[in-house]
C-alpha cells in the first residue's frame, strides 16, 4: 500500500538543497534542482551510510590539453551529486547512479508537488 509522506513546502527547499524526512521504515531525501525534486532512500549501497545527509557538490573534471596535462579542474554545473559522509561514495542526484560504477545506485521514490507542497510516495 502506499503512503503519501508531506516533506516540506516548495518554498522551504532552496534549490540545490535537501530536506531529510522519514517515510514509513525509511529516511528519504528529497533534494531540489532548480524546479525539479528528486527523492533517494538515504542508505549507501556501499555500507548503509547515511547517504543522504552528505555533501551536495558538483562533479568535478579534470581539464587536459593534448599532452595530457592538467589545465585544472572545473565544476560540472548539470552533474551535480551527493558524496556519502562515511566514505566519500558520489551517486548523481537526478539518477540516483554511482558515475563509475552504474550497477551500484541509490533506491528512489516518486515525488509529487501539489497545492504548494512536496511529497513522497512510500510502499
Amino acid at each position: 500500500e502506499v503512503q503519501e509522506v508531506f516533506v516540506a513546502g516548495v518554498d522551504e527547499i532552496p534549490d540545490g538543497e535537501r530536506r531529510v524526512v522519514e517515510g514509513g521504515e525509511y529516511e528519504i531525501g528529497v533534494f531540489r534542482l532548480g524546479d525539479e525534486y528528486f527523492a533517494w532512500e538515504s542508505n549507501c549501497p556501499h555500507q548503509g551510510g547515511p547517504v543522504c545527509q552528505g555533501r551536495i557538490m558538483n562533479r568535478v573534471t579534470e581539464v587536459l590539453d593534448e599532452g595530457k596535462r592538467s589545465l585544472g579542474y572545473r565544476f560540472v554545473e548539470e552533474d551535480v551529486h551527493i558524496v556519502c559522509p562515511w566514505h566519500g561514495f558520489e551517486f548523481n542526484i537526478r539518477t540516483g547512479k554511482h558515475p563509475g560504477d552504474p550497477q551500484a545506485r541509490l533506491r528512489g521514490f516518486e515525488v509529487t508537488v501539489r497545492d504548494g507542497g512536496i511529497y513522497v510516495s512510500v510502499e
